[in-house]
């Protein structure tokens, strides 16, 4: 009986404590499961000790203040998440939270800072080239693929296409490629043309 009271006191706050359960998990994130390497980003308000971004270790699992040591191995992301905002709002007061999973990515090339990001899945490739801090001048976003363990897992991706829609876990890298030649060199082209275009004219005048 107190096991039964206790469920729906869990069940009343999480629908009544504004932002304890704000709304249904993101679209895009159903079925994503979360994997060794992986990370949570917890943010919650006014808690700054309570907040941040929490690794999954080799064995699935991932370790939160206040709540512990939790199991998210093999479990979809929307049963994470509610099982962790049911934790928050039996140990907090009134808490507003918001609980990203993360993908740590590798974004190479053609970016102006290449590196290790953590990433919500939701975000597009192109989202994850602007993080590194954009492509560079040589960058296109029309050659984007997709390595894992050094095999190339994708080839020349959509940039809109969302990071879970590719199936990118974490250690994948985020390859941006360089424009085709004819493109990076269109001004010396033009340049040549018209030279040759000016002595063409000097020859024929003479």
């Amino acid at each position: 009986m107190i096991h039964f009271f206790k469920k729906l006191w869990l069940v009343v706050v999480t629908a009544l404590i504004p932002g304890a359960a704000t709304a249904q998990a993101p679209a895009g994130l159903e079925d994503l499961v979360l994997m060794p390497g992986d990370a949570i980003l917890v943010t919650i308000w006014r808690e700054p000790t309570l907040s941040g971004e929490f690794l999954v270790d080799h064995r699935g699992m991932v370790t939160l203040p206040l709540l512990g040591e939790r199991s998210v191995r093999g479990e979809p992301w929307p049963q994470i998440r509610s099982s962790l905002l049911e934790g928050y709002a039996h140990e907090l007061r009134n808490p507003s939270i918001e609980i990203t999973p993360l993908r740590r990515i590798y974004v190479l090339g053609e970016v102006a800072a290449p590196g290790l990001y953590p990433v919500d899945p939701t975000i597009s490739l192109a989202g994850v080239v602007a993080m590194a801090g954009g492509a560079g001048p040589d960058g296109d976003l029309r050659r984007v693929q997709v390595f894992r363990e050094g095999s190339l897992l994708t080839r020349e991706v959509l940039p809109a296409s969302s990071l879970a829609s590719v199936g990118i876990r974490s250690g994948d890298q985020v390859f941006l490629g360089k424009k085709p030649w004819v493109e990076r060199n269109s001004t010396f082209l033009v340049t040549a043309l018209l030279s040759a275009t000016s002595v063409i004219v000097s020859l024929a005048m003479r």
